[in-house]
């Protein structure tokens, strides 16, 4: 079935109903989530293209007039066909290297496939992909050959394709960036491999995103393979220089070593950054090729001044520091559905509490946790819990949170992943710690019979094997002091809000400026 077509804004000088209507896949990523309010800011009709509609809910610009949402498969090239019908473009911003093992470059191959396919029956009028930079050859590492043979099955569709290669991206949240941040910040003394002195050519978000939207409006663009990059060229070592100085902290000590392979150097970056090795291996394999712009066309087409490196993490620092992180790396990829808890063994540890305060106040308290403000209670064995899953390949404590007060849909808290929000309602979360398990934890609130509300905390955990029952009774002990301490310090936060924002005892007295 065709999706519906919405009115929009437009361009200068063009009726809403007759302004192009631009695809976006991956709308729920680091890029396309940033991509889709500057398209509509631009007067572009959007539709996203998207397995999870939930993870845009919270997003600002979710109910924008000109913007529709359609749910399905990238590999249902019926779906995708129908829900291309009647685009002028189409931005394809998806990869895999989330997926286990390294079957990524298969599954992109597959899906770009799929998407080519669709892409020809609909009549898009041009395909619009962003790629990697760098050198050509033998040497290319199987991230970048991966991206490059992407680009040779959409274009084989027929049709025009715009590529865009960029080398690292620079912004708040992105995965090269926060490798970097972390890098600088918990590692005075750095033993390195080589590939700290490779010249890179690093972009600014801001930048990607201006040429991305620009080249609609440049015919030229189309079929044309278009080299982006920032105003530096600079090996890694410099990049680290700048960090830690824009970081206010002292200079880094950095030790290459050449006998240190990616595979040594992405599980490291495992390790010290909120960055998984699934994607640290691809990222860190990509490092040893020069990534540096080639060729003017992008300039000639598109004149425009891009940001230094100095000033592009400056200003990505900028905005994690004032928590105004748009998008996160750790959003994107697959979120499991609820489990099913049918037919085997399933733990249950549920405690309630009254609180008093609405159930708005208890909300945001809840949606709280995590990250900076930590988890009300036990912080230090929440932190033993996440220095062991990081020792054996988990994430850790180490992701965080994208803002230290709203949560959305499928966005990472700690070792947490949220499957369900509802505002003043409910939270849900699934545990992605390593578990010889499935695990989830819920916070549901409700009005309480005496006043105020009723929050219920249910830990859910579905053993696997003796090790699975092992464990569960290992931590039961623990759960008082973390899951009665947790409910504690939450009532505690929701009070004191509720304390604060109540009117003085006298409304007509006095107040000083």
């Amino acid at each position: 079935m065709e999706p519906t077509t919405l009115t929009s804004t437009s361009p200068e000088g063009t009726h809403p109903a007759q302004a192009p209507l631009i695809a976006v896949t991956g709308a729920t990523g680091y890029v396309g989530g940033r991509l889709v309010p500057r398209l509509l800011e631009a007067g572009f009709r959007v539709r996203c293209l998207v397995r999870e509609p939930r993870k845009l809910r919270a997003r600002p610009w979710r109910s924008h007039t000109a913007l529709e949402v359609v749910q399905g498969s990238l590999t249902d090239v019926a779906w995708l066909t129908a829900s291309l019908k009647g685009c002028s473009a189409a931005y394809y911003l998806v990869h895999s290297m989330e997926s286990s093992g390294r079957d990524y470059a298969e599954r992109d191959r597959a899906l770009a496939g799929a998407f080519a396919g669709a892409s020809a029956a609909a009549g898009i009028g041009r395909i619009i992909y962003l790629g990697g930079l760098g050198e050509l050859g033998p040497g290319l590492s199987e991230h970048l050959s991966s991206r490059r043979e992407v680009e040779h099955v959409l274009e084989s569709s027929g049709v025009p394709l715009t590529v865009f290669r960029a080398a690292m991206i620079i912004g708040s949240g992105s995965a090269s960036f926060e490798i970097l941040r972390y890098l600088v910040e918990r590692l005075p003394i750095m033993v390195t491999p080589a590939w700290v002195k490779t010249e890179s050519q690093p972009v600014s978000i801001t930048d990607v995103l201006h040429w991305m939207v620009r080249c609609l409006s440049v015919p030229e663009t189309s079929g044309r393979t278009l080299e982006i990059g920032g105003a530096d060229v600079l090996p890694y070592r410099e990049l680290m220089r700048i960090m830690a100085q824009e970081l206010g902290l002292r200079a880094r000590v950095i030790v290459p070593l050449p006998v240190l392979t990616p595979r040594l150097s992405s599980g490291w970056i495992g390790l010290v950054t909120p960055v998984s090795y699934r994607i640290a291996r691809p990222l860190a394999e990509g490092l040893r090729n020069r990534v540096v712009v080639t060729s003017n066309l992008t300039q000639q087409l598109m004149p425009h001044q891009a940001l230094g490196a100095r000033d592009s993490i400056r200003r990505a620092l900028e905005r994690v520091r004032h928590n105004e992180v748009d998008t996160r790396w750790s959003v994107a990829g697959a979120i499991p559905g609820d489990p099913d808890w049918a037919g085997g063994t399933l733990f249950t540890d549920q405690r309630s509490i009254t609180i008093a305060a609405s159930a708005d106040a208890v909300s945001r308290a809840v949606c709280r946790i995590g990250g900076g403000h930590g988890w009300y209670a036990g912080d230090i064995l929440w932190r033993i819990r996440g220095w062991m899953d990081t020792f054996v390949g988990g994430p850790g404590l180490r992701r965080g949170r994208r803002d230290s007060d709203e949560v959305e849909f499928g966005e990472a808290l700690d070792f947490w992943r949220v499957i369900g929000v509802e505002r003043g309602r409910s939270l849900a979360l699934l545990a992605e710690m390593k578990l010889p398990g499935v695990a989830t934890l819920n916070f549901d609130i409700a009005s309480a019979p005496t006043g105020g509300s009723a929050l219920t905390m249910t830990a859910r955990f579905r053993p696997k094997g003796i090790f699975g029952l092992l464990y569960w009774y290992s931590v039961l002990p623990l759960h008082n002091i973390v899951f009665g301490g947790m409910l504690r310090g939450i009532r505690r936060a929701a009070e004191s809000e509720r304390i604060e924002s109540s009117p003085p005892a006298n409304p007509g007295a006095r107040r000083d400026p």
